[in-house]
């Protein structure tokens, strides 16, 4: 069985069409699952909606779409929440609020947005020096604790950094990054930034082994019109958007 793997999307119709279209290239995929964080961003949430709606793809729940579904928006929410939120209907909202936290997509695969547990808290990350590297082992392995054993693969986004991590008698982790939003900062004590390092759109393929075949595992990074991604982003009034649309980092 072959997986396809898309992940914070963030509203970038376009990343989303050049992924896809790689995929196409690549011969398709017998199942394409969706790890949440869809519209929220300065760019075409209502298009990227339309566009997953009409694709009905397996969908978690990730924390920007739990925060955009928010009625009404107050101070607290984001500013990339408020902009998907203004230009979404309510019904769209409450389809992005309806979608689960897990989602078992075989007897040994799980899919979430962050953590089984949570959704806005990091699996594989931690905090240093402000920005996000991978956690200790020990840590990854104490936040698993909620997951069932009889799963050998868990697939997550949330962090956009592509990770694949074994965990020795568990699981294998695999986020296969963003598609649409390479870079962000997060304000959030302590105020952090996750870079990809390039504008490229990432989506992943799960291939899962048979009789005695090994699970395969890619992360693919695809290029796509990234500056005209920005520039929507330039006119939404997000100029560290833009930066990191075109660059893959928050600075520099």
């Amino acid at each position: 069985m072959r997986i396809a793997v898309l992940a914070d999307i963030h509203g970038n119709v376009l990343a989303l069409d050049a992924a896809l279209e790689d995929l196409r290239r690549r011969g398709g995929a017998d199942l394409t699952v969706n790890l949440g964080d869809s519209v929220s961003g300065p760019l075409w949430p209502r298009e990227t909606f339309a566009r997953l709606q009409a694709l009905n793809l397996p969908t978690v729940r990730g924390n920007h779409d739990r925060r955009v579904a928010a009625d009404p928006a107050d101070e607290t929410m984001w500013a990339s929440d408020v902009y998907a939120q203004e230009r979404l209907t309510e019904t769209q909202r409450q389809v992005l609020f309806a979608q689960p936290l897990t989602l078992e997509i075989t007897p040994c695969v799980i899919a979430f947005h962050a953590r089984p547990d949570h959704d806005e808290k990091y699996l594989a990350d931690t905090i240093v020096n402000g920005q996000l590297v991978r956690a200790p082992l020990a840590a990854i392995r104490r936040r698993l604790k909620v997951l069932d054993p009889a799963y050998r693969i868990a697939l997550c986004g949330h962090s956009h950094r592509p990770e694949l991590i074994r965990i020795p008698d568990g699981p294998v982790i695999f986020n296969p990054g963003s598609i649409g939003c390479p870079a962000y900062d997060d304000s959030t004590p302590p105020a952090h930034v996750s870079e990809q390092g390039s504008p490229h759109a990432r989506y992943g393929i799960v291939t899962l082994g048979g009789a005695g075949q090994p699970d395969r595992f890619e992360a693919i990074a695809v290029d796509y019109d990234h500056e005209a991604a920005a520039r929507q982003a330039e006119q939404a009034g997000r100029p560290e958007w833009a930066h990191g649309l075109r660059t893959g980092f928050m600075s520099g």
